[in-house]
């Protein structure tokens, strides 16, 4: 199938009458209609419950966007005509949506893009959007991808769209576009969105995207062709957002490489020399956030090796590792993803399979951390930090998204905590954060804890372990008294050292404050 690029032109003739065709067809409207089972079916590309919840006469006019764009199937003109009163099959046709007639199979109506509906949240409010990609493999009918595939709106995608921070800045750099949704984002609360990708026909789509569903309250997306930070060089931002083409793909000529995917460097190579060049590109304050894969090997701990690609930059940075899969679990993801399957093609899958066990193990890859990095140039006169704050660490249990505002808020505490001495963390009066609770565990017969736990409710989560010191100190936290207050009353009714007390309390007070656990008195 020769792949289409919508029709700009089209759509700024067309783009009310589309936009008011496609209101009725929201995110919650098509879950509706499917029903929470279908919908979840259809999420991990099964379309057997969808089709079957197609079969009841309800929501005609959702159902034939459903069949049309998002199953693939071929629908006739009356069904289009009727779901599209304003534009019709006609319109969507010089839009560059569908084909129509002889061009399509069994001369009806047939898509030639995926268009879905997207839903979300933002400091401006709710936003519901339709965004344009190529077709998914559902709509192929099974068909391996391209190896010029334009993703739509997947899981990765979403991780970075609510981990991004959304305060309003100047300027925003969308590295490997794709289909243009993180640029949509940021156009939200940024005045210029700079989206590069070395695909012309992702810029297509973005652009496309980026007309039919921006207002003139909106930020101005510019597109630009190149290869990571190319066409860019020389500039600055205050975001960089990135969900790059991490994977880590075999380079042999068994094994397809996606555009979209893959970066067309050995190993994790490609995450390491972006991580390690972003910070050309960033303005003073200025954060980048991006997805990432990197290599556990055999020997080295992961934070010693991705801890070396973030050293020495002068950038703050902050490493989570979200999951790791071993190297089978590895092979299976990605070529799934790019619709090879042993039912499909056995000896290929086989020898592509075995083509990434070799390629991992050739550099005695034990596993692959799936995560994200965020970096960022703290100093506001845009000289590097004297001493950066790093920080890499597991994440593995469930957070609370979407993670931005509390990415926002640490950054903000490091700025202001991290380099702070002990007499000004002291000096300071400190509240406990609304969602933190306390749990301690005694053991049976026992009068005092053996185990004492400061829990944040929202964000990362997060769990800190007290002794005693630290959990009388937290709970004397009111905002009525400094922390050299509550050191000297602790002291005293401990019956220890001041001094030695201060000296244990300040860098687990420090923690708490860049984690949010504890926050300044707002007077």
């Amino acid at each position: 199938m020769t792949e289409r690029v919508p029709d700009l032109d089209a759509l700024r003739e067309l783009r009310v009458d589309l936009r008011s065709d496609l209101a009725p067809v929201t995110v919650d409207a098509v879950r509706a209609l499917l029903g929470p089972v279908a919908s979840r079916a259809l999420d991990r590309e099964q379309t057997v419950p969808a089709r079957r919840a197609l079969e009841r006469p309800s929501g005609a006019g959702i159902a034939t966007f459903v069949r049309l764009f998002q199953l693939g199937e071929t629908v006739t003109a009356d069904d289009v005509d009727a779901a599209f009163p304003r534009v019709g099959s006609a319109g969507l046709a010089r839009l560059g949506l569908v084909r129509v007639g002889d061009g399509a199979r069994g001369g009806g109506v047939q898509a030639v893009v995926e268009l879905s509906p997207y839903s979300a949240e933002d400091a401006r409010g709710q936003l519901d959007w339709w965004i344009a990609s190529d077709l998914s493999e559902v709509a192929r009918g099974g068909a391996v991808l391209p190896a010029g595939h334009v993703l739509g709106i997947g899981g990765a995608s979403r991780t970075l769209a609510q981990l991004t921070t959304r305060r309003p800045v100047d300027r925003v750099l969308d590295l490997g576009t794709g289909c243009g949704i993180q640029a949509l984002h940021a156009a939200r609360h940024a005045r210029i969105v700079v989206a590069t990708d070395v695909d012309e026909r992702a810029l297509a789509l973005t652009r496309f995207n980026a007309l039919l569903n921006l207002g003139p309250d909106d930020g101005q997306v510019s597109t630009r062709l190149g290869s990571m930070l190319e066409p860019v060089a020389g500039e600055t931002f205050d975001l960089v957002v990135s969900n790059p083409p991490f994977v880590i793909t075999p380079r042999v000529p068994d094994v397809v490489e996606y555009t979209y995917r893959d970066g067309g460097a050995a190993g994790d190579d490609l995450v390491r020399d972006l991580v390690r060049s972003l910070g050309t590109v960033l303005a003073p304050g200025g954060v980048a956030q991006l997805l990432a894969n990197w290599e556990h090997r055999a020997g080295e701990p992961w934070p010693d090796r991705v801890g070396a690609w973030v050293s020495g930059l002068g950038l703050d940075a902050w490493v989570v590792e979200r999951e790791v899969q071993d190297p089978a679990e590895y092979a299976e993801l990605w070529l799934r993803d790019g619709g090879q399957t042993p039912e499909r093609d056995r000896d290929g899958y086989e020898i592509a399979y075995r083509a990434w066990l070799d390629d991992l193990a050739s550099r005695a890859v034990e596993g692959v951390g799936f995560g994200f990095v965020t970096l960022r140039r703290r100093a506001a006169d845009g000289t590097d930090a004297a001493q950066p704050w790093l920080r890499l660490e597991e994440v593995t249990g469930t957070v609370a998204q979407p993670l931005g505002a509390t990415v926002a808020d640490v950054l903000d505490a490091v700025q202001r905590w991290a380099d702070a001495d002990a007499a000004e963390l002291l000096a300071q009066r400190w509240v406990v954060a609304g969602d933190v609770t306390e749990e301690r565990f005694h053991s049976p017969g026992e009068p005092s804890p053996s185990v004492i736990l400061l829990r944040a409710g929202g964000g990362f989560g997060r769990t800190v372990r007290c002794d005693t010191g630290l959990a009388a100190f937290v709970g004397a936290c009111d905002g009525d008294l400094a922390g050299s207050q509550i050191v000297a009353a602790l002291a005293a009714l401990l019956d220890v050292d001041a001094v030695a007390l201060a000296a244990e309390l300040v860098p687990q007070v420090r923690g708490l404050a860049i984690d949010g656990l504890l926050r300044p008195c707002a007077d």
